[in-house]
């Protein structure tokens, strides 16, 4: 069986693994041992010529525009961020989020403007700095992989630009939304060449995910 028969799909570990294998798994695209604890750095189903590949949320887009990847699942902020040239096919409508600004309650100023030529600590630089741009705002920019509460609780920031479901985590560190900078949900992406040399099939599966989604 040729290689070229098979289409490989990134998925992203944590919260949106779950959602994403359920919801393929509706339209017959699963394979035997996928979970987001596998050892197995690729699992296959062979009979349905699927390829499944598990990797971080920030690399997704990056497999999927090389091409190691035909297909992947990632939330906008994600794409976004990478600056990846990939193509949205769909949009999954779970993962539902918000990307904001947010500052400790007891430091908070008038207005937006207010806080131009200060330390912003952030996962999402670009989207960031193209939000503040926007505003005519120019901004320090730190970027943090964990805990990005944590940069004005030291002082390492002014502020924060993160991603927020439910605001629990906000609350509990005396932070304050001040700004909504975009909202997320999941997208199915795929990459444009495997796009057009595997369009039956991945045609299809958009298809069957939009019949299940609006159904």
């Amino acid at each position: 069986m040729n290689d070229k028969d098979f289409i490989t799909i990134a998925l992203p570990k944590g919260k949106l693994f779950g959602l994403s294998a359920d919801l393929l798994a509706k339209v017959g695209w699963s394979a035997e041992g996928l979970t987001e604890k596998s050892r197995k750095l690729i699992i296959s189903n062979d009979e349905a010529r699927l390829k499944f590949i598990i990797t971080k949320t920030a690399d997704v887009p990056t497999y999927v525009e090389y091409g190691a990847a035909d297909i992947g699942i990632i939330g906008k902020d994600v794409i976004l961020e990478s600056g990846k040239d990939v193509y949205e096919l769909l949009d999954l409508g779970f993962g539902k989020c918000h990307l904001m600004m947010a500052v400790p309650k007891d430091k908070k100023r008038p207005r937006l403007e207010d806080y131009a030529h200060t330390r912003v600590a952030t996962k999402f630089p670009h989207i960031a700095e193209k939000f503040f741009a926007a505003q005519g705002m120019q901004m320090e920019y730190i970027k943090l992989n964990g805990s990005i509460e944590l940069g004005p609780i030291v002082g390492l920031s002014e502020s924060i630009v993160d991603i927020v479901e439910t605001g629990t985590t906000l609350r509990e560190n005396n932070l304050e939304e001040i700004v909504t900078i975009m909202n997320a949900t999941a997208r199915l992406i795929a990459n444009r060449v495997s796009y057009k040399l595997k369009f039956e099939r991945i045609n299809t599966l958009v298809n069957d995910l939009s019949k299940i989604l609006h159904g």
